[in-house]
């Protein structure tokens, strides 16, 4: 039996009927990286099942993560004068960003591989990849820090909003379109990140608090890089793919107020997370910036997978996910005072929201596992007892 029965008949049976339809026209992707993961498939096992694959790589990203958060938990050692992060940890993370990268890539091609591609192995990788973007987005800030060479944790913060809209765009396309249009950044961004980590082992840290030409410096162009992908690349593409589809009749949903749909619950997300952080008496990103950072991180991928559960069953998004209710409630206790240590509700809140989105995640892959007779991490098949 599932945790929690999230998916209801109309979505499973959306999924009976569901057919993936993706576009991948990045230059880098085509002719670099799928001949290269179709080079390395051909050496994996056939029993391994793709979303084994999906996770192991996940699992890399988080790994990232916790080196990071060990190493570097305030974000403040690649400040000048400070006990930097060891070389030997950045090598690790550009080879496991890298190994995460790779498996995200090749996991799609073993599924086919081995005749065992399912609705439940796109949900999950890309369920994966929405919680993903925190865990990445946090452990390349270390690379710069909140130092005067780095970029401050209330900027970081609106870097991490353009990184996580960027990502749900990809989502809100394919939930007015049928298609999944694959944005241009994500190869570009994962492979340059690695070998920046690998480059940042060799000459250290101190290399990028130099000027590139004049007064720029490297975290100018690190800044410059994400908003200029997000707003000349991501969002144009973005708006363009829905237009088209309006204009050849395909829309899904001819209602700006449906199309929209998608947006409402990441928009009130972003309110409640940055209402909390400008009203904060205690200044609660400056105090705890990684965990902020991992508690809206998870809380915008638990609203992501309803969306891609929406998207993929063909029904209809619901305007309001229900974790931002007592969400509403933590923020107003904490900007009014009503709890004053804001730093242990800040704790307790992300352990609620954690917890929450695994429960989530477990229970709509036991869920679909069991509607299409399946093991999510096997290529077994269930017995009919």
């Amino acid at each position: 039996m599932a945790l929690y029965e999230y998916v209801t008949k109309e979505q499973l049976a959306g999924f009976d009927r569901y057919k993936y339809s993706a576009v991948d026209t990045n230059p880098l992707s085509v002719y670099v990286m799928h001949p290269f993961w179709n080079f390395l498939v051909k050496f994996l096992p056939t029993w391994l099942a793709p979303n084994l694959i999906t996770f192991t790589g996940f699992m890399f990203l988080v790994l990232n993560f916790l080196m990071l958060a060990v190493c570097d938990f305030d974000f403040t050692a690649s400040s000048p004068g400070n006990p930097h992060v060891p070389s030997l940890v950045w090598v690790a993370a550009g080879i496991f960003n890298f190994l995460a990268y790779t498996l995200d890539g090749v996991d799609g091609k073993q599924a086919r591989r081995t005749n065992s591609s399912t609705p439940l192995g796109e949900l999950f990788d890309h369920g994966l990849d929405s919680w993903a973007c925190i865990f990445f987005v946090a452990t390349v800030y270390s690379i710069f820090g909140r130092g005067e060479s780095g970029v401050s944790v209330s900027t970081l913060y609106y870097f991490l909003w353009v990184v996580l809209f960027s990502f749900i765009l990809s989502h809100w396309e394919k939930y007015n379109t049928g298609i999944l249009f694959l944005p241009w950044g994500y190869d570009i961004s994962q492979v340059t990140i690695s070998l920046v980590y690998l480059v940042t082992a060799v000459v250290g840290v101190e290399t990028w608090y130099q000027p590139v030409i004049w007064n720029f410096l490297y975290r100018d162009i690190f800044t410059f890089m994400i908003i200029a992908c997000s707003f000349t690349v991501t969002l144009p593409m973005s708006l363009y793919n829905v237009l088209k589809a309006y204009r050849n009749h395909t829309l899904k949903h001819n209602s700006l107020y449906e199309a929209s749909l998608p947006f409402l619950s990441p928009v009130l997300l972003f309110v409640l997370a940055t209402t909390w952080v400008i009203f904060s008496p205690s200044k609660i990103l400056e105090l705890q910036p990684r965990i902020y950072y991992l508690m809206v991180g998870t809380a915008f991928a638990n609203v992501t997978c309803k969306l891609i559960v929406c998207q993929m069953s063909n029904t209809r998004c619901q305007p309001l996910t229900w974790l931002l209710v007592p969400m509403a409630g933590v923020v107003a206790s904490a900007v009014t005072g009503v709890f004053t240590n804001e730093t242990l509700l800040l704790y307790l809140w992300t352990a609620v929201v954690i917890l929450t989105h695994i429960h989530y995640g477990i229970s709509v892959v036991q869920q679909l596992s069991k509607h299409f007779n399946i093991f999510a991490f096997s290529l077994k098949k269930p017995s009919q007892d």
